[in-house]
């Protein structure tokens, strides 16, 4: 499989076996006695040192060994003298696979910026931070396939492209191959869709919810968990252009089995975090801390790993929309007139909000249920008449956690097809694109629900990054396609 990796031989400690690595220069330093080279091949956190003695390898040899060099070095494993590591490599050979010429290479030993980073997106996973950022993402995602299959949920592949928008927002990459400059028209002079690959408009998925409920109505139980797209112009630490959801459906499951699911799904790929990626997690609250020192105390996040345990550890308060609202209207920043955006019964919750009701509030993760059907999707199944809430509302949670803001969108969907269809007409959808997800509740119907986990707002939570774009290898966003 392989040579054996740094992380491997650190766990092993065999002092006295011989070793071959094949890694990249972090630094080399040079003293009257020996020469220290430190590797590190991206399998954990913790570099390996080298040691040749003076006059070992030629000059020219030595001169090509610089940060950012890729080596393979055989030796043996010896007991470290030095501190920081229990063990080192006594260098018996060395090939240079590649040189990093320290003129031209970028990353040298010093601290770069997040910002700069991300114009070299290329190389920026040779950094600490970025290594342990990617090495905590493939944990979480490990962790959601383990969960669900755990669980009897069956992994359904949705589509990339579709001919549906499920959130009804517009905002989609349009897919063709349609002459961009001359496209083929119509007698009314509009672009002619049917003389394009597929013979109709066609775009990249901003959800695979549809075709997941279309699975879950056969399996019972399903989830996705692959790449979606959105062409809002948005320009925030929060968005992205390309990013990945998980979007578990159920069949037979109502809101409260819904958010019950969303709780311990949260939980369980955190703590898998926590039990796994020690190092890594403790290295990125360090850089937190560092990060923030120059704040008041007042302003500063709690530790990392202390904020993932009490997430972990703590039931999540559960309220209805009408109830936070109230709650709102009733704290200071609103009496204050603080809150960027009006707060009244019926309005969209903006980030402020959500964040005063976990962070202020209640200091903990918050589950919002039941808002108004007007401004939730049209798949939303509707709640009975009540006099708690002014207007009709709908069968909706959203998970909200802190510094993020939501982290989990869901529903129990609406079974009855004559309902369906009205709400369908009265978001102004065609029900001739979306005659097969309307056809699935006329055979055989049954409850179900279902949520959506923006996958980087989960790492962007668990590694206690401050901008989503540093939690995706490759970010696609306005006016930026590199890579």
């Amino acid at each position: 499989m392989g040579p054996i990796q740094i992380n491997q031989i650190l766990k092993s400690a065999e002092v006295g076996q011989p070793v071959e690595i094949k890694a990249w220069v972090r630094t080399k330093r040079e003293s009257k006695n020996a020469i220290f080279i430190s590797l590190n091949d991206g399998s954990t956190l913790h570099n390996i040192q080298a040691v040749a003695e003076p006059g070992q390898f030629p000059e020219s040899t030595l001169r090509l060994i610089t940060t950012g060099a890729c080596l393979k070095v055989t030796g043996t494993l010896v007991e470290s003298l030095g501190s920081g590591q229990a063990v080192e490599v006594k260098m018996q050979d060395v090939l240079i696979y590649g040189t990093a010429d320290p003129e031209d290479y970028p990353l040298q030993p010093k601290k770069h910026s997040l910002e700069f980073l991300r114009e070299i997106a290329h190389l920026r996973p040779r950094t600490n931070t970025f290594s342990a950022i990617l090495r905590i993402r493939h944990a979480l995602a490990f962790a959601v396939h383990k969960y669900y299959n755990d669980n009897g949920f069956f992994y359904l592949h949705t589509p990339i492209i579709t001919a549906s928008d499920a959130e009804g927002a517009g905002e989609m990459f349009r897919v063709t191959t349609l002459d961009a400059g001359e496209p083929p028209r119509d007698e009314t002079g509009k672009v002619d869709y049917k003389e394009d690959f597929f013979g109709r408009e066609a775009n990249l998925t901003v959800s695979g919810q549809l075709e997941g409920e279309l699975g879950a109505l056969a399996l019972s139980k399903i989830y996705t968990f692959g790449p979606t797209f959105r062409a809002e112009n948005s320009n925030t630490t929060r968005h992205l252009a390309e990013f990945w959801m998980i979007e578990p459906e159920m069949a037979f499951f109502d809101l409260n089995d819904n958010m019950d699911l969303a709780e311990d799904f949260v939980k369980y790929v955190i703590r898998y975090a926590l039990d796994n990626c020690v190092d890594d997690l403790e290295f990125l609250e360090k850089r937190q801390a560092e990060e923030e020192k120059s704040k008041p105390q007042a302003e500063r996040s709690m530790p990392l790993t202390e904020k993932l345990r009490f997430v972990v550890d703590n039931p999540f308060e559960r309220l209805t929309y009408t109830e936070a609202i109230k709650i709102l209207e009733n704290s200071k920043p609103h009496k204050q007139k603080k809150f960027q955006y009006h707060v009244e019964w019926g309005v969209d919750l903006q980030s402020e909000h959500e964040r005063y009701l976990v962070e202020k509030h209640f200091k903990k993760p918050v589950i919002l249920t039941n808002y108004p059907r007007s401004i939730k999707s049209f798949y939303m199944k509707v709640d009975e008449a009540s006099d708690a809430a002014p207007a009709p509302t709908v069968r909706a949670m959203d998970v909200l956690f802190p510094g993020i803001g939501e982290i989990i969108g869901g529903s129990q969907r609406e079974e009855n097809y004559d309902v369906l269809l009205e709400r369908v007409h009265e978001v102004g959808i065609d029900p001739d694109i979306i005659w097969w997800y309307l056809e699935t509740r006329k055979f055989g119907t049954a409850p179900h629900s279902g949520f959506g986990l923006g996958f980087e707002r989960l790492v962007q939570f668990v590694t206690g990054m401050g901008n989503i774009r540093d939690v995706i290898p490759f970010p696609r966003y306005p006016k930026s396609a590199e890579f």
